[in-house]
This record gives C-alpha cells, structure tokens and sequence, in this order.
C-alpha cells in the first residue's frame, strides 16, 4: 500500500529504511484502541456535521467489521505494513472505497498516536492495580494467620527486634499499597484527550474534542495542542511507577530467597513453585523470585530509555518518540507476569513457625525491652543503654541468654532489677506490649490489616 504522506514523494522509500522506520511490530498490539479511538472520530465527524453523517455510519460499521476479523482471526495484520493506523486505514480503504478515505479528516497521526498510547495504558493501568489489589488480599489472608508467628525484625541484616511474620509482611502492604496509590495517580494523567490536536496546531474544521473525549470516557482534554502530540511525561510516571513496584517485589524476593535458604530455612517454597540442579539433585532452587528479582534491572533500563529519549526534545512531535512504546509496552508486560507468578508463590508457601522463633530467641533481640525495663522504673535512658550493652557483653563471653542470665548477676549492675524482668523480655511479652500504633502486638497488626482491607475494597 502507498504510504499516507507518499503526495509529496517521487521515489520508493529505500527496503532497509522502511523496516527500520517501521513500528507495526510493536503497535499492532494497540489495533483496538485504534479502531475505538477511529469509531469516535468519526461519529464526531458525523455529528458536527465534517462529513455525512450517511459516511460516519459506514466507516463505523466497517472499522467494527474490522475489529471483529481481527480478534477472530479472520483478518492477520500485515506487517509489512508502516504502522498500525496505516494498515488499519488501508484495510478500511479496501472495503469502503473512497468514503475511507474521509477518516482521517481533521486528524494526524501525531495525536491519533498519542490517543492509541493512552488509551492503551489506561487499561493496563488498570489491569496493574488489580493484581496488586489481589496480592494485598493474599498477603493480609497470611497476616490473619500469623499474629502470633513471632521472629526476628532485622536491621543491617542483624538480629534486631523481635516482631512477627504478620507484622512483616504488613510492611510490603504498605508498599504495595503505595503502588496502588502512584498508578491511581498517573492513570489521572494519562486520562487526558490529545486527539484534536492534529499535527500540532488543530484544525479549521469545526471539530467537537469533548463529544470524543465523552465517547472515549476521557476525563479531560489536553488544552494546549502542541503539548497534547509531544507530551509523554505519562509514559515516563508510569515507567517510574513500575519501577518502583519492581523495587518492592525485588526486596520481597529477596527475603524469600534467604528465607528458603539453609542458613535460614524461614519458608520452603512449593514444588511447582521452584527448579532443581542439573547437575546437584539435592537442589530446590528458588528460581521464580530470582527471576523476579532480576527482571527489576530491566523495568529501570526501560525508565532511563525513554527519559533518555525525551531529554531535549525541541516542541512539538519528532520521530525519536517512536521509541516510546517497546520499553513501556516491555515494563508492563514483565510487571504483569511478575505479579501474578509472585502472588500464587507466596500463597503456596509453607513458614517454618519454630525455627523463626528458634531464630528470635537468639542475638539478644530483647535487649531494648531490657533498658526499657531500666528506664520504666526511674534510671535515665542512657544509663539503661550502657548497662543493658554491659549485661549483653556478659552474656556473650559466659553462653548466657538475657532469659537465663541469673538474676542476681542482674543485681550486680542494678539494684532496679527484680524477677519480673524475666517476664518483661519475653519474646511474646516483649511483641504484646508493643501496642503502639504500626507496632508488632497483635492488636497493632489486626488494624494494620483492617486499614489495608479497607484499602482494598476502596480500590476495586
């Protein structure tokens, strides 16, 4: 087929240039939001009064024929074809005739571009949001299970505090959550009209851009036409915005794979969720969230391509923003498939209660609720600390815990000190008391899942 801007031309364009100015193998996928984008041009065409109405029907019907043979594979898209709109457009031509061709009135392909990216994304956006929304669901479903699963919090990968299995998977909620909150935000963003905008510089026809924003469920329309065909500050929120769900499953995975670990053996992860050795048969090899984890280095490398694309970009369209869509369409892709092997991984998980309270019990994770003991009954924090960190050191160098350390060697360093301190650094005693809000007490983490719950039903 002749290319649409081919008017002005005398020579075939070169085989090689063609392939490499071609974007159909990676815009084909938007040919839906191509058609329905099309239809409501047309309608708006119709209806203002740009062509007959007599014609917008006819277009309609045939951009719906269309859409239907290629969903039923009745029609394949070419791919020798420029670009999506061009075989689209040229499929239309073939079946309509000359009342095709009226299509593209008071139209670019700068904005009809820009219109197919966004609409594209919105529902990816969507689609986004409800796998995180169900990998909330999954990990407050675990939570409820485990209030009382108590293990070591760490800080700098040291035994720190103890906690619970509940209150740190809570922790990911919050982040999770937070994902849910960016893509709500850039979907607002992303929710704007650019078609009107043509080239650059609208249009004399007297077109009706809110009857097509209305048609597509649009929620503004872009007030500046020159901004509308170059602005893909949305392509680059939402590659941000996943980069940053990357960032939170890249962390989660990463405890799963120490967890799943001999040194740790926190969780063991279900067979159809894990790989063996070639070569080791003992092997259980927590593949799925390595894999996960690596393929966070890929959504950044999309991040910095289209920032890199749009750095110094003279207004308005220019063809560097064809790169634009592989490596937003790659982040989306990889986010999805990595969501939703992650969620079912973590739900077939089996948590190795004992051996996390085993680990709790050592590396003096009570030592501050010592001090707290000290500073509760009158001595200065400070001073609490110092002779907390000298009972620490006493129990080293003799194999004591701060449970077995007898009390009178306790006594040695304070006289405040009395048999209730034995119940006051329990490891359940020391979780329970936590009842500050956030904190690791059952009662905590119960409303901590409860506001996520909430949350959840918000969003959906």
């Amino acid at each position: 087929m002749a290319k649409l801007w081919a008017g002005r031309f005398q020579k075939e364009l070169d085989r090689k240039v063609n392939e490499f100015n071609a974007s159909i193998g990676f815009d084909s996928r938007m040919f839906e939001q191509d058609i329905m984008g099309s239809i409501a041009h047309s309608q708006m065409l119709g209806e203002s009064g740009i062509i007959a109405e007599e014609d917008s029907v006819k277009i309609v019907d045939g951009l719906l024929g269309i859409l239907e043979d290629i969903k039923s594979g009745k029609l394949n898209i070419d791919y020798n074809e420029e670009d999506i709109h061009t075989f689209i457009e040229g499929e239309l031509t073939k079946r309509l005739g000359d009342v095709g061709k009226k299509l593209h009135t008071a139209r670019s392909r700068n904005d009809q571009v820009a219109l197919d990216l966004r609409l594209n994304l919105k529902g990816e956006i969507t689609s986004i949001k409800e796998l995180l929304l169900k990998l909330l669901d999954a990990l407050c479903g675990i939570a409820s299970d485990n209030l009382d699963t108590i293990m070591p919090g760490y800080t700098h990968l040291q035994r720190a505090q103890p906690v619970t299995l509940a209150h740190h998977l809570m922790a990911y909620a919050s982040m999770f959550a937070r994902d849910v909150e960016r893509l709500s935000d850039v979907y607002k963003r992303t929710d704007v009209l650019p078609l009107g905008a043509c080239a650059l510089a609208g249009t004399t026809y007297p077109i009706n851009r809110d009857l097509v924003s209305q048609k597509l469920n649009f929620g503004k329309v872009a007030f500046n036409s020159m901004d509308a065909v170059s602005d893909r500050d949305f392509v680059i929120e939402l590659g941000s915005a996943l980069s940053i769900v990357m960032t939170h499953l890249s962390r989660f995975c990463e405890e799963i794979i120490l967890w799943s670990s001999w040194e740790y053996k926190f969780v063991e992860l279900d067979d159809a969720y894990s790989t063996g050795s070639s070569i080791m048969p003992q092997k259980k090899n927590p593949d799925i969230p390595e894999l996960v984890r690596g393929k966070a280095g890929r959504v950044y490398g999309n991040l910095m391509g289209i920032l890199t694309v749009m750095k110094a970009l003279p207004l308005a369209y220019n063809k560097d923003m064809q790169e634009d869509k592989e490596g937003i369409f790659d982040s989306v892709d990889t986010v999805k498939i990595c969501l939703e092997v992650f969620t079912p991984m973590l739900l077939s998980c089996k948590f190795n209660k004992q051996i996390m309270a085993q680990a709790a019990e050592k590396g003096f994770i009570n030592a501050t609720d010592v001090a707290d003991y000290l500073t509760k009954k009158g001595m200065p924090f400070r001073d609490a600390y110092k002779i907390t960190g000298q009972l620490v050191a006493l129990c080293v160098e003799k194999n004591y815990s701060l449970n077995s350390l007898p009390i009178y060697k306790y006594k040695d360093f304070s006289p405040l000190f009395e048999s209730d301190v034995y119940d006051a650094i329990n490891l359940k005693t020391c979780v329970e008391k936590r009842t500050s809000f956030g904190g690791p007490s059952a009662e905590s983490v119960s409303k901590q899942i409860s506001i996520v719950k909430e949350f959840i039903k918000g969003n959906a």
